[in-house]
């Protein structure tokens, strides 16, 4: 059983080791940072980190669990607090959204641009975390449909595939001009053609 913090103790070492490194990849890339990087913000030794990850490849699938998780255990609240497929849509773009607007990308997004070069249990993390996302989509599509907030042609499926891919694809296209009006352009594109 977990402990809860009081709100006066800090964070324990490991999460924020996760906290700097995932703001690193979000921010450089998987492959642009270094333990180095992490023990010099932290201001403790290399040695320290190897003890909560003994390897980037370790430290890597932590952070994926943990974006995921975090990513899942939003879509939770989007299905709990919010009536329609449409609404729940326009939620999920906003997470997307969320993220640009603190000047990051979403963390896997950028680790699907680095894939070759990752180790092969990131990879499928990677992977389980676009499949998730594809699952929870189509299944809201599905919602849409029978409901009729949304509409679409072809497979479910696919259109969450689509939908994925836009919405990842403008957060990358939107990153260089520092411009979230740019994602939000491709977002509000995106969710007109799903109304009815």
């Amino acid at each position: 059983m977990a402990v809860a913090r009081t709100k006066k103790e800090p964070p324990r070492t490991a999460e924020r080791i996760l906290d700097i490194a995932e703001r690193l990849v979000q921010v450089r890339g998987f492959n642009n940072f270094s333990y180095a990087d992490i023990a010099t913000e932290l201001g403790i030794t290399k040695a320290s980190l190897h003890y909560h990850f003994p390897g980037k490849a370790e430290l890597g699938q932590a952070l994926i669990a943990r974006y995921a998780q975090r990513f899942s255990d939003a879509l939770e609240r989007i299905d709990r607090d919010l009536p329609d497929a449409h609404a729940k849509l326009e939620a999920y773009a906003n997470l997307y959204a969320e993220v640009l607007r603190g000047k990051r990308m979403c963390m896997c997004g950028i680790l699907a641009a680095e894939y070759q070069t990752l180790p092969g249990p990131m990879r499928s993390a990677v992977i389980g975390f676009f499949d998730e996302n594809q699952r929870w989509l189509a299944d809201l599509l599905g919602q849409g449909k029978a409901e009729r907030t949304l509409k679409f042609k072809g497979a479910p499926e696919d259109v969450a595939q689509g939908i994925l891919s836009t919405l990842e694809g403008a957060m990358l296209v939107a990153r260089p001009y520092g411009d979230l009006a740019r994602f939000n352009a491709a977002a509000g594109q995106l969710l007109a053609g799903l109304t009815p």
